[in-house]
């Protein structure tokens, strides 16, 4: 491996004169500057991050703390795109990203313990849950740390417009002529969840529309089988919503399919609207009517809190930004059929 050492030799200068040309220090000439770069190019002289991260006391590398409940991973569209967009933002500043987990070889370490050991400079958390008492450990560090949908106490966010979403979906189905809205929510624990829900009854009553309880069920995020059992049961009510909204796209695909298992058609019977704004929801027959979360300026938004954490610790405040979506009107929506 090339060392400093044998670039200075190359040059005929002294380490220390090498090391701040490298550094780009005021005291070294342009000239010297470019000489000794160009002889660390011509022998592949890379530096080494260890010691870079002595000198600097940062090593240029994020921790991404996911971990989905569904056990999709990154197939999951949303946060998969989150955090390839906060991956691009990230190695556009010069880092590097490392996945947060239990292990440390081959015993187990908690989430701040693995964040030590890999010496990241901060971390960004996305798809967890928050309640976890490793999580709230992490929280309570003092590790740069920027959540994604959930708000700590002093800590910085990026956050989907969740309130603005659901009630946008609202509007426009009653601007169809719908009053009869049932929604079919996510976990009920989530934060996300709990802003949707009341957005909904907020902009029901906003209506004027008063929703029955057994409009309101209860299935999982990303959960196609748990999602057609409750359409279902939609359904087979005696008076039945004329409109389902679903907790995302992919879970809509259960719905889909119990309404077309019950004969029925979309849009003409029943309305449909789903969530996320999907690639999949535009692909399919009908298309489906969505909200799109904005997903590539979530993702640039938590880098740029994370790393100004870092770059600048004395001046960096705690903020949660609001990102908002827009909605997509597809062909899974009509007037009510009587």
């Amino acid at each position: 491996m090339v060392s400093v050492k044998d670039i200075a030799k190359e040059c005929g200068v002294s380490v220390a004169t090498v090391s701040k040309a490298l550094n780009g220090h005021s005291d070294i000439s342009q000239a010297t500057k470019e000489k000794v770069r160009a002889a660390a190019q011509r022998l592949g002289y890379m530096p080494n991050s260890a010691a870079r991260a002595l000198k600097t006391n940062r090593t240029y590398n994020l921790g991404v703390l996911f971990v989905d409940e569904a056990q999709s991973g990154l197939t999951h569209e949303f946060f998969a795109a989150v955090l390839d967009s906060f991956k691009r933002s990230a190695e556009g500043s010069g880092y590097d990203i490392t996945f947060i987990n239990h292990n440390i070889g081959r015993g187990r370490s908690s989430y701040l313990e693995h964040c030590r050991y890999r010496g990241v400079d901060g971390v960004i958390a996305a798809c967890v849950q928050f309640d976890d008492p490793e999580v709230v450990e992490l929280a309570h560090s003092s590790l740069p740390l920027v959540t994604i949908d959930h708000v700590f106490n002093n800590r910085s966010a990026v956050m989907s417009d969740n309130v603005e979403g659901v009630s946008r979906i609202v509007d426009y189905l009653c601007a169809q002529g719908h009053e009869k809205i049932a929604f079919i929510h996510g976990e009920a624990h989530s934060a996300v969840t709990q802003k949707r829900l009341a957005s909904f009854y907020r902009a029901c009553e906003a209506h004027g529309i008063s929703t029955p309880d057994e409009y309101i069920v209860s299935a999982t995020y990303r959960d196609v089988k748990g999602c057609a059992e409750a359409t279902r049961k939609l359904l087979h009510l005696a008076d039945r919503p004329t409109a389902i909204l679903f907790p995302d796209d992919f879970s809509a695909m259960g719905g889909i399919k119990t309404v077309r298992e019950e004969g029925l058609l979309i849009p003409r019977d029943i309305s449909l609207v789903g969530y996320d704004g999907s690639l999949l929801s535009q692909a399919i027959s009908p298309k489906l009517t969505t909200y799109r979360q904005n997903v590539e300026a979530m993702g640039r938004a938590a880098a740029e809190l994370l790393i100004g954490q870092i770059e600048s610790p004395r001046t960096a405040l705690p903020e949660q930004r609001l990102i908002q979506g827009e909605l997509l009107p597809g062909e899974s929506v009509a007037e009510p059929f009587s």
